[in-house]
């Protein structure tokens, strides 16, 4: 077959627009179509919102505060300065603040209150906590008919649940049986286990080496029948997930209070926790402070006896001086220079202690060590310039002065050191720390989450935003084309006419629905609505455009079905007949053409027929259907389409029929989904595709584009259909790249010829 040259058309005027992307407009316009999606989406986030703020398992929150005091102003206040230094240095909060969190506190904390270990009722689903958290007494098993499952007061108090490795974090099933009795299953465990309440039960796991289940339930309050669910977890996750989760902080700066909380849903565990955590750290400050009191006091213990012999010494020396040289008066300078020697020997004393004890925990370099090293440095350097002065004295005013200080220094450090060392005893015996508990947690009363308002809400915007992105994920990837824009600077096409969506068409839509008699032609019935006056443009366009070309015929098609072709078709054959022109109508779509329907004909003899041969031009074609507008159906639907219309006898129809006419309008099948377009279009000279708004996507436009090129056919133009203007809201429509569908269109061979 020859391809006719193809009339160069006029692209349809149509205003500028800002291409950059969707404007506020169009988002609201978006919105505003698709407002039932956003409510519904919205709608649903509020109800699962909701159901989650009541029904959601509550979390519970409890808190103690600990006092970290400096020892200065405690016990150890009472000690000597020596003593007492050792007591007197305040642990910084982070470090207490680590302590608490530590392995030695947690591990003994998790040990003593069995968190490792969970027994809960076995709550019906959904609803079961919520009534349960509302019940006043226990409930009977089985609720709605589910074995098992409680809705009441119901409570388990288990002392001791011991499992193999393979069964830790495992869920094991305890049934209340009758007269204190139960039975604890397992999925993995053949046959359950039978124990007594009040009684240890130990039993042998089968198949699994050193598989020793230990479990000691205290109490059951429950009726028989009623289920529990146990779960022994690792110990060591256990503690790691507790030091993970539990909260410590110092509230307000250097206030040495730390505040201790712990979020779960049980509230009375997690308060027998907090407290347990809170009454084992007090208790290993305190044993820490007695070691080192200890400690303290075995050093003191054992230099007392080495100042006391000192002190005895010094006192033979000075007595035996005496006894032998007389009482020596000393005069004001030396009684001056004595009492000033004694007060710096005993800073000089005490500071060197101090040193000997910061230095076994301190290197050189810190900087208390080396303020300690220049006093020291200051008081030697003073000792050595009182003694210069003594130097010059006589000599028995010398000796005397020096067997004093010697006397008075040692008798000074040696009650120093008997004091402290009673102090220590005291600490030590006593028990004292430098930690307190301020307050002690609480059972909450109300949970801390969900909060019902804040869910609630959050809901609300969450769902709010979902349905927004829905709509606008619907409108960009599945939603049609919305304004001719949209076509030209996306697919190069241009657009030759938009036609309005019609309500009058809706009312000939149902009449031929209905099979109603007349002719169902909307430029026939309702010649001044705006679809017909668009229709009446486009004809004016092609009226010119077609001078050009070939031949006179053009072909009406679509990407997809349902795009309106056929009502374009036969629309515009009305109108282009209304001008007095003879136009020929053929509906060349042999799968599912409808022309027949639109002017109430019947579909039979017809194309198909005409082209087999079987019938003749004069009975295929039906005359003045519409004033100067004789149409060809279908005829009866062949099996074998394609095959009638690549057919040369095709050819020679067209050929024949066209120099009759001033106007040869074709019909054929979506381009998508049938090859007979691509096969007829190279016979007319004027191709032009329909596209309906919000339904046809650009990537169903290219690609029929594209098929037709294969063929060695360009489109001349697009044709934009029901554009519902009623749906303009603000702007003019975002675009749209979905990719077009592979739709079924086939015929039925049975079909109503009608």
């Amino acid at each position: 077959m020859n391809a006719p040259q193809q009339a160069a058309l006029p692209p349809m005027q149509v205003l500028e627009e800002d291409e950059s992307g969707i404007n506020l407009a169009e988002y609201l316009d978006i919105l505003i179509d698709n407002r039932w999606l956003v409510s519904a989406i919205a709608a649903a986030a509020v109800l699962l919102g909701t159901a989650y703020a009541l029904l959601g398992k509550p979390v519970y929150e409890a808190n103690l505060a600990v006092q970290v005091e400096d020892s200065g102003n405690s016990a150890g206040s009472f000690l000597g300065d020596a003593a007492s230094s050792l007591l007197s240095v305040k642990t910084p909060a982070a470090g207490e603040i680590e302590i608490l969190r530590s392995r030695a506190i947690l591990g003994k904390a998790v040990e003593n209150t069995k968190l490792y270990i969970s027994a809960r009722p076995r709550y019906a689903p959904i609803v079961g906590s919520w009534l349960s958290r509302r019940a006043t007494e226990l409930s009977e098993p089985g609720f709605m008919g589910l074995s098992g499952y409680v809705t009441g007061t119901e409570k388990i108090l288990v002392a001791k649940f011991d499992v193999p490795a393979d069964f830790e974090d495992k869920q094991f099933t305890l049934t209340v049986g009758n007269d204190g009795q139960y039975e604890l299953g397992n999925p993995d465990i053949d046959t359950p286990m039978k124990g007594t309440i009040g009684t240890l039960l130990e039993a042998n796991v089968p198949g699994v080496p050193n598989g020793k289940l230990s479990l000691m339930v205290s109490s059951i309050s429950a009726r028989p029948g009623a289920q529990f669910v146990l779960v022994r977890s690792s110990t060591q996750l256990t503690l790691l997930a507790l030091q993970d989760s539990l909260k410590v902080v110092e509230k307000g700066k250097q206030s040495g209070v730390l505040d201790v909380s712990w979020k779960g849903p049980d509230a009375d565990k997690l308060t027998q926790l907090l407290n347990e955590i809170g009454r084992l750290y007090v208790r290993q400050n305190m044993e820490r402070k007695a070691a080192e009191a200890e400690k303290t006091l075995g050093f003191l213990d054992g230099a007392l006896p080495q100042f006391k012999k000192q002190l005895e010494q010094s006192e033979d020396v000075y007595n035996r001086y005496r006894n032998q040289n007389g009482t020596v008066s000393l005069d004001d300078e030396a009684k001056n220079a004595l009492t000033q020697t004694v007060d710096l020997q005993s800073r000089l004393l005490e500071a060197e202690q101090k040193r000997r004890e910061l230095t076994a925990r301190f290197t050189n370099e810190h900087p208390a060590v080396q303020t300690l090293d220049t006093q020291v440095a200051a008081w030697k350097s003073a000792i050595a310039t009182i003694d210069a002065r003594i130097r010059k004295m006589p000599e028995l005013q010398q000796n005397t002065v020096r067997m004093q200080r010697d006397i008075k220094v040692n008798t000074d450090l040696y009650v120093s050191l008997l004091n402290s060392s009673l102090q220590m005893r005291l600490a030590k015996e006593g028990k004292v720390g430098n930690v307190r508990l301020l307050d002690e947690a609480i059972v909450p009363e109300e949970p801390v989450w969900p909060k019902r308002p804040l869910v609630i809400a959050l809901a609300a915007i969450l769902g709010l935003a979902a349905g927004i992105g829905a709509a606008i994920a619907r409108s960009s990837f599945f939603g049609g084309i919305r304004n001719p824009g949209e076509i030209e600077s996306h697919t190069g096409l241009n657009v030759y006419s938009s036609i309005p969506l019609s309500p009058a068409q809706r009312t000939i839509d149902r009449n031929i629905e209905n099979k109603a008699s007349g002719k169902h032609v909307l430029a026939h019935l309702h010649p001044e609505d705006p679809a017909v006056e668009s229709l009446r443009s486009l004809r004016t366009a092609l009226q010119f455009a077609m001078l050009e070309a070939t031949n006179n015929r053009l072909l009406i098609s679509g990407a997809t079905p349902g795009v309106g072709k056929t009502f374009i078709s036969v629309n515009f054959a009305a109108i282009s007949a209304a001008t007095g022109k003879r136009v020929l109508l053929i509906d060349a779509d042999l799968r599912k053409g409808r022309v027949n329907q639109f002017l109430s004909i019947q579909r039979s003899s017809g194309l198909s027929e005409l082209i087999a041969g079987t019938l003749d031009f004069s009975r295929a074609i039906r005359p003045a259907v519409l004033p100067n507008l004789d149409v060809i159906t279908t005829g009866v639907l062949p099996p074998n389409p394609a095959e009638l219309l690549t057919s040369e006898s095709f050819v020679q129809v067209l050929e024949k029929l066209s120099p009759q006419y001033d106007l040869v309008i074709i019909d054929t099948a979506p381009v998508l989904v049938a090859a007979d377009t691509a096969s007829v279009a190279p016979l007319a000279s004027t191709l032009l595709l329909v596209a309906r708004a919000e339904k046809t996507q650009l990537g169903e436009l290219n690609e029929s584009v594209r098929r037709l090129a294969h063929a060695g056919r360009s489109v001349n133009g697009v044709i934009l259909n029901a554009i519902d203007l009623s749906r303009r809201h603000a702007g003019s429509g975002g675009y749209k790249y979905g990719a077009y569908k592979q739709l079924q269109y086939t015929y039925n061979a049975n079909r109503d010829s009608t």
